[in-house]
């Protein structure tokens, strides 16, 4: 993830819809837009490291391949000149844990002799409905760090989707971030190459640091950070990024579902159709004191089956002791709803209580279909606030 326009890092729970490639496959990503990318292999052994370091010729790059930051300090990217220093590293490399993340895959890349190091960016500014793309001379070090210390230092243009983003609008804007004038021509390139790369790839995130000047003058990603909109898989040919994901053991049995989910470390379990009233919930459960132990997007679908395997899910998970389903009708009808909701409780032995919030569409009819089932394990609330805090409460007693 990059940047916010306020200058922060937005948490992994914002990208619930997301698909985060490693380096390595960000690189391939950018090379189909023929963005120039370093010559590499991925390999999974000692020996196939070798092999690649061969291929491409040393001096090579040995660099871990995992959905995480600090791989340098973590000892994951070590230089090597010849084919002992390749298999010590490689085997130092395979199996270290970096952040939790342990590494099974990676990247043998040829090095690059760099002249400076610059850093950019486009991502979604979602509160100005724009692309927004983050430009900086200050490249190779965390982006934050930049913001914090020199934010004067990151060129920010917004671009309209239905404009795009023209050659001059770069221009001026390499020109803002005061790069090193000889290049601009190589840099508004490569710029126009990753905007088409970011918003024709489907990207959440197109985001490159460094971006490197060679001794000979070329523009160069040097790395590649990507997240791609999971939304628009039909698209795309994405199974292979699909593989790599890092998912924990319910986000696997949700993902099998075809649910929305991405597992947190709270106490109350979170259903809701639609990422943006998910979204609302977790907050919602927050200020009325608790801890959600999930994000669930059931969508439009909450018939009885989708809402048995979001119960299955949700259920599974140990540190849950309240549940909160909160629905606004809108497509989707109150009393379907309901129907699913009593459905699904055929369907699943629920150990946590559950707390029900039902409005919108034919909300009346929903509930009243609820009436006759409710009890101390299964409660109604007519604010998503009240439901929240009788969530909370319950799971606090549990």
């Amino acid at each position: 993830m990059s940047l916010s326009p306020f200058g922060y890092r937005p948490q992994r729970v914002t990208t619930f819809s997301a698909v985060d490639l490693l380096e390595y496959q960000g690189k391939q990503f950018f090379a189909q837009f023929g963005i120039p990318v370093s010559d590499g292999r991925p390999v999974t052994t000692v020996d196939e490291a070798v092999a690649a370091a061969e291929a491409v010729g040393y001096p090579v790059v040995v660099k871990a391949q995992v959905h995480a930051g600090g791989r340098g300090k973590a000892g994951g990217v070590k230089l090597a000149n010849n084919a002992d220093e390749v298999r010590e590293h490689a085997g130092n490399i395979l199996g270290l844990d970096i952040s939790g993340h342990i590494t099974r895959i990676i990247w043998i890349e040829i090095a690059s002799d760099i002249s400076e190091e610059y850093y950019v960016s486009f991502t979604l500014d979602r509160s100005a409905k724009k692309h927004l793309g983050m430009l900086s001379k200050e490249g190779g070090v965390e982006i934050e760090q930049v913001a914090v210390e020199n934010p004067d230092a990151i060129a920010k243009i917004w671009i309209d989707p239905v404009d795009g983003l023209t050659e001059s609008v770069c221009r001026d804007w390499v020109l803002a971030a005061n790069l090193n004038p000889s290049i601009t021509d190589g840099a508004v390139a490569l710029l126009l190459k990753l905007y088409t790369a970011y918003t024709d790839g489907d990207a959440d995130l197109a985001e490159i640091n460094p971006l490197i000047v060679k001794t000979d003058g070329k523009v160069h990603a040097l790395d590649a950070k990507v997240t791609l909109d999971n939304n628009a898989q039909y698209r795309h040919e994405w199974d292979e990024y699909e593989a790599t994901q890092v998912r924990d053991e319910r986000e696997e049995a949700a993902h099998a579902k075809g649910l929305q989910y991405v597992g947190l470390d709270g106490t109350v379990g979170v259903i809701a159709n639609g990422a943006g009233l998910a979204m609302s919930t977790l907050d919602v459960v927050n200020q009325a004191g608790g801890k959600p132990a999930n994000f669930l997007d059931i969508g439009g679908g909450a018939n009885a089956e989708v809402m048995a395997g979001a119960l299955q899910v949700i259920n599974d998970d140990p540190n849950v002791k309240s549940i909160f389903i909160n629905i606004f009708g809108g497509i989707t009808r109150g009393e379907e709803v309901a129907k699913g909701i009593i459905g699904a409780l055929e369907m699943v032995n629920i150990e946590a209580p559950i707390v029900i919030r039902l409005d919108g569409t034919n909300a009346e009819e929903g509930r009243a279909l609820l009436a006759p089932h409710l009890s101390d394990k299964l409660v109604s609330k007519p604010t998503m606030l009240e439901a929240a805090a009788a969530a909370v409460e319950l799971a606090k007693k549990n």
